[in-house]
């Protein structure tokens, strides 16, 4: 759908210059999805995975995330493999619903209530992402933590708009549950895409 150079705006890496690309295609649909335009596959070109791996290497990345839509309706084998080749880590950001493919220095799952991820999925994450739109989401979280493995890191980060409802009580239940971090969409508060 798209890509290009920015800073990684939330969960563990955080903070870090990263060049995201963005795949078309997303058969989890959440309501409150920021990207809906990335739902449809046949709405964007496909761009040869030499010409991006080119594009990424020139910004001079050294940490490309690959997301989506849903990323892992595609096989990212190649992708991956040319990309850590030229020595870029390669991060994805899945919900996790389709068969994990690829070669991954960190994989981030964010599951979605609209599509089960998989449980071969949830235990080769690093990093569980649970996106907190009401109350109800932290028992969705701690139902997920009990799946990923004993190193995974726990995130909860609001879904952006309900952060002024839901940041109080994310940061009230991670003190009462420090196993958890907070995330923050930081790449909207400071303006970058």
């Amino acid at each position: 759908m798209e890509h290009f150079y920015t800073l990684q705006g939330e969960g563990f890496h955080q903070g870090r210059a990263a060049y995201f690309i963005r795949l078309g295609g997303c058969d989890v649909g959440c309501s409150w999805c920021d990207v809906k335009e990335s739902w449809n596959a046949n709405a964007h070109p496909q761009i040869p995975i030499e010409d991006l791996v080119q594009v990424v290497k020139k910004n001079k990345a050294k940490l490309c995330v690959i997301t989506g839509g849903e990323p892992l309706l595609y096989n990212l084998d190649e992708l991956t493999k040319q990309l850590q080749e030229q020595g870029i880590e390669t991060n994805i950001e899945t919900s996790g619903s389709s068969g994990l493919s690829g070669s991954w220095n960190w994989i981030c799952v964010s599951p979605k209530k609209f599509k089960a991820p998989l449980p071969d999925v949830l235990a080769k994450a690093d990093e569980l992402k649970i996106i907190v739109y009401n109350k109800s989401d932290f028992d969705w979280a701690e139902k997920h933590a009990a799946m990923v493995s004993k190193t995974c890191r726990l995130y909860l980060q609001p879904e952006w708009s309900k952060s002024a409802a839901m940041l109080p009580k994310i940061i009230d239940y991670i003190k009462a549950h420090p196993q958890w971090e907070l995330s923050l969409q930081i790449h909207k508060f400071i303006d970058v895409p």
